[in-house]
């Protein structure tokens, strides 16, 4: 029996995959950020303890599970360990790395794969202190949704637009190829295996919303061939009937869809309203099953009513433009549900949040809401907040540090 089953972005979580960060983000410097898609340098310690209150809230709606425990686990077996340390020689081309591999422990390898190993330079390198990584570290790694989308009792690897994040798609796939706790029907879309170039495709991209329909976004991160042959692989293996594209602008505040949408409650979706409403809206396509043609709808609104999935907004940012704009590039419109009504967010959007309490959610801090016992009552429609100031540096929140494993059904 398949351990991982998703198809909804709301139903009540049940098992999640999340990974904190840790001292590969050190790698990240003025002069390194834009080789590892950063706009900002993080402060690592701040960046752990606001991650922590993340996962502490998560693990009171479910099992939470951890990349680096997990990936400790599969090192202990010889194939998955031989696995990974072939992988990584066909990248990097180097026999000393791989004797060098091959001689760690399971926790010294599960280290080295994540934090990356700095190699010792040579005469004229010492000189002008210029180091460098015989094998690189994974400082995105945190934002484990963008590697890994579960489709029903499917999964799919994403194949990462940027080569800086070679690494997580082989340790994501070995997880998910070694590991019992996530044991799935089968690989639906393996992106670490994927060798053509205008085939890239991540998680942000890609959200399940009910058994039948599945929303994703054509952003410069996911590309059109492999949203088309994405849908190919769902018409055919999966119940999904009905695919919803959002072509997104191509803007550094829009990579990804969940950037300026994602939905909180059954009938409810956080949403940047430029991009959706008035004259600026971004072109829908709506693909079915069956047919060879896609057609476009007037927003993307209209286009879940039309397959009888209909969604109210709540405006991020409220209705002031520059409001929306400055929450938007705070990952305003980046939650994620642990229940149809209860999501978790980033505390320093208020004027977002003031919006949804203008909807009927209570709005509570984490460390208020881990001080009581049980959840939120049943009906009771709650945003959870916790710090994000430097978590949000890396450019994405809640909904892209968590990668749900099991939901129920809404």
């Amino acid at each position: 029996m398949s351990r991982v089953y998703v198809t909804s972005e709301v139903g009540a979580l049940r098992s999640v995959l999340i990974h904190s960060p840790g001292r590969e983000l050190q790698a990240v410097t003025p002069d390194t950020r834009i080789q590892y898609l950063y706009d900002d340098i993080i402060d690592v310690q701040f960046a752990r303890r606001e991650h922590t209150r993340l996962g502490n809230v998560l693990r009171r709606f479910g099992e939470v599970h951890e990349v680096r425990d997990l990936l400790r686990d599969v090192l202990d077996r010889p194939d998955a360990r031989e696995f990974l340390i072939a992988r990584t020689h066909d990248r990097l081309h180097s026999d000393r790395v791989e004797r060098m591999l091959a001689d760690m422990s399971s926790e010294e390898l599960a280290t080295l794969l994540i934090e990356g190993g700095q190699e010792e330079g040579g005469p004229i390198a010492r000189c002008l202190n210029a180091g460098g990584y015989s094998l690189p570290p994974a400082p995105n790694l945190f934002f484990t949704r963008d590697i890994g989308v579960v489709i029903g009792e499917h999964v799919v690897i994403g194949s990462m637009r940027h080569s800086a994040r070679w690494s997580e798609e082989m340790l994501t796939k070995a997880l998910f190829r070694f590991h019992p706790a996530l044991e799935h029907a089968d690989f639906l879309y393996d992106g670490s295996a994927e060798r053509r170039l205008n085939y890239t495709l991540e998680g942000g991209d890609v959200h399940p919303l009910r058994s039948d329909l599945l929303l994703v976004g054509y952003s410069s991160r996911s590309s059109a061939p492999a949203l088309d042959h994405l849908c190919d692989l769902v018409f055919e293996r999966t119940a999904i009937t009905d695919v919803i594209v959002v072509v997104l602008p191509g803007e550094p505040i829009a990579i990804h869809l969940d950037m300026i949408f994602t939905q909180v409650d059954r009938d409810m979706a956080v949403a940047y309203p430029p991009h959706f409403f008035g004259p600026g809206r971004l072109a829908v396509l709506h693909r079915r099953r069956g047919a060879d043609t896609v057609h476009e709808a007037e927003n993307l609104f209209s286009a879940l009513r039309s397959v009888d999935y209909p969604l109210e907004p709540v405006w991020c940012g409220g209705p002031h433009r520059a409001i929306q704009d400055r929450e938007q590039w705070g990952s305003a419109c980046n939650l994620v549900a642990v229940r149809p009504g209860v999501a978790l967010a980033y505390q320093r959007n208020l004027a977002t949040l003031a919006e949804f309490e203008l909807q009927g959610f209570v709005v509570t801090d984490a460390a208020t809401f881990l001080e009581r016992e049980g959840e939120p009552a049943d009906g009771e429609r709650t945003i959870i907040t916790f710090e994000g100031a430097e978590l949000v540096r890396g450019g994405g929140g809640p909904r892209c540090m968590t990668m749900p494993l099991r939901r129920d059904d809404p």
